[in-house]
């Protein structure tokens, strides 16, 4: 008579089995998904997209005055060239972004620039064109003619580009980049004197 031995292959063995297999991948996933929260937390941890003012320059004719009647002739395009960084180590997607041109707090001016995508610790040139809308300075045409008669015309740009930062398509962070610049053009040449620029980011 020939005895079968079942040790090791009976219901029991089975389940044993199945469990150490099931304990083995719950603890892959495991180290899987904390390997990957610790590379979010430092490596691609998002960081502030940050804008930069290039270069400004005009275009444009020295402003007239005329006082009988009261009235203005103003002619200015201004050209801004900003650049983006991004930091990180996963690309940056961005929106249509927007630039303000102000003059006494008053918004006179804006420009669209085009959305785009930056890629992992790169960088991106947008050109920016703003024309005055003289309508819009009528409301402060007294300073506007006593900034003139000084020889020195103060304006400020606002430009802001929206966007989200992206790693493999899984974590993804809304981030808004900003530039604030104070410009003083000289009049009548029609040159920017100085320029002073502060940005800043949101995630």
């Amino acid at each position: 008579m020939i005895e079968t031995n079942d040790r090791g292959h009976g219901p029991k063995a089975r389940r044993r089995r199945c469990f150490i297999v099931g304990g083995v991948i719950l603890l892959l996933l495991l180290l899987l998904f904390i390997f990957v929260l610790i590379l979010a937390l430092t490596v691609f941890k998002p960081k502030e997209p940050r804008t930069e003012l290039l270069s400004a320059t005009l275009e444009g004719i020295s402003p007239r005055i005329s006082f009988s009647p009261v009235s203005i002739q103003l002619n200015i395009i201004l050209n801004l060239t900003l650049l983006v960084k991004n930091p990180n180590h996963a690309s940056f997607k961005h929106g249509p972004g927007k630039s303000y041109l102000l003059y006494q707090g008053d918004q006179v001016g804006e420009a669209d620039l085009c959305p785009g995508l930056i890629p992992s610790k790169g960088t991106q040139t947008l050109p920016s064109q703003l024309t005055v809308e003289v309508d819009e300075m009528a409301t402060h045409i007294s300073a506007l003619i006593s900034d003139v008669l000084q020889g020195q015309l103060v304006i400020e740009t606002r430009t802001r580009i929206p966007g989200r930062v992206s790693f493999l398509k899984i974590f993804k962070k809304h981030a808004v980049a900003t530039s604030d610049c104070r410009l003083a053009i000289a009049i009548p040449s029609m040159k920017i004197q100085s320029q002073e620029c502060k940005s800043k980011s949101k995630l």
